[in-house]
């Protein structure tokens, strides 16, 4: 009998010792995890604080008169406000890729455990079934005196109650393990999606700093070359905010309201799914001068490269400094280059469509011209189009009569 009560205080104690394990390590892991969760926070508020400031100095900025010089001092501004953003996408990745291995230090953990917990619970299942469980008349007979009856009923009760414990800790464990790796593929998720992020945001960068090199360049900084390219910017895109004003077309209709043609390649600059969009840096919107990104979103489409007037607005390396005037010559779209062409006819009977600016009443001082639609194909003695505006397929001619410019892609 007290090799029975021997072996029963053995077991005990090996459960009582690895459950003690197990919530340690879980805890230590926790508490680790907490440390560098705190310290990551801080830092990750310094970089927000500052980020705000800038941006705070960026609107103030934009609300000074518009010189070469606080042109330059807005884009230095801007592309510090890009190297604080990467910064903070960096110590992100950096946060995430330590989450991940303190879960995976975790999981390595709970696995050990967990198979000790298994193991121990089966020798328990396996010797239970071997050794017959004692009646209380067994344990009456076998007892030398009363004190040793009670502590034998006492270790027979202490070990079912523990074997339930053990029990109770392993399918907890289980289930602890399982979220474990669920969290672990969720952090690995959302990493890869950073490492994007950080990409797109340090490619976002370099064109900044090429923006800013380009409009040194352009002006030769000098500001009298400046303001006049920023006095032919606000001219074009004056023509255009004026020419939707006067068509009728300066309402947004709904989500794809025109449909998309018969080329399945039309999209309208009123379109409610990016009509209110702001285009680059500047405040001007698609729906107010976004005729010509539209144009050539409808271009790249046709010859496949599925971008939308979304798309082409929200890069600001297509848009002259900080405004909404096109670079010329346009940037480049399906791996083909913009090129100005005289023959309208024998690109669209060659398959190939026609970006055109037209004018209401005359071509005189435009330089390019009020509104830009693209011609499909010739139809009899007029074209084909899709205009920005009034919707796709419609005859040029029952809109527009004068052609000031013609470009298409090669």
């Amino acid at each position: 009998m007290r090799h029975v009560s021997s072996n029963m205080k053995y077991a005990v104690g090996i459960v009582l010792f690895i459950i003690m394990c197990l919530s340690i390590t879980i805890g230590i892991l926790h508490a680790q995890e907490s440390s560098s969760s705190s310290s990551s926070s801080s830092s990750n508020n310094d970089l927000e604080n500052k980020i705000r400031e800038y941006e705070k100095k960026l609107g103030d900025l934009r609300q000074q008169k518009n010189t070469l010089a606080s042109q330059i001092q807005e884009m230095d501004t801007q592309i510090f406000i890009k190297t604080l953003t990467i910064q903070k996408t960096e110590q992100k990745i950096t946060e995430t890729e330590r989450e991940i291995n303190t879960l995976t230090s975790r999981i390595d953990s709970l696995d050990t455990s967990l198979t000790n917990l298994s193991k121990l619970l089966i020798q328990r299942v396996v010797k239970g079934y071997k050794e017959r469980t004692f009646s209380f008349f067994d344990l009456l007979l076998n007892s030398e005196n009363m004190s040793n009856l009670i502590n034998s009923v006492k270790y027979q009760k202490t070990t079912q109650n523990n074997n339930q414990r053990l029990l109770v800790q392993v399918q907890e464990a289980k289930t602890n393990y399982e979220e474990q790796k669920i969290i672990r593929e969720t952090k690995k998720k959302e990493l890869d999606q950073l490492i994007l992020t950080l990409d797109n945001q340090k490619n976002e960068l370099k064109t900044q700093q090429a923006q800013k090199q380009k409009l040194l360049t352009d002006t030769r900084n000098d500001e009298a070359t400046y303001q006049r390219l920023l006095s032919q910017a606000q001219m074009q895109l004056s023509s255009f905010k004026t020419f939707v004003q006067t068509s009728g077309g300066d309402s947004i209709i709904g989500a794809n309201e025109f449909g998309n043609g018969s080329d399945g390649a039309y999209y309208s600059q009123r379109d409610a799914r990016w009509a209110n969009q702001a285009i680059g840096y500047s405040s001007e919107s698609i729906l107010r001068v976004g005729c010509l990104l539209t144009s050539i979103s409808m271009y790249a489409k046709k010859n496949g490269q599925n971008i939308t007037p979304s798309d082409f607005a929200s890069d600001p390396s297509h848009f002259w400094a900080n405004t909404a005037w096109m670079n010329y010559p346009w940037p480049s779209v399906a791996g083909k280059t913009m090129v100005n062409i005289n023959n309208i006819d024998e690109e669209l009977n060659n398959g190939n469509y026609v970006i055109v600016g037209i004018a209401y009443s005359s071509c005189a001082g435009k330089s390019g011209g009020d509104h830009y639609v693209l011609l499909t194909k010739k139809d009899g003695d007029t074209y084909t189009m899709h205009d920005p505006i009034h919707g796709p397929d419609i005859k040029f001619s029952s809109h527009y009569s004068i052609i000031c410019s013609s470009a298409t892609y090669k």
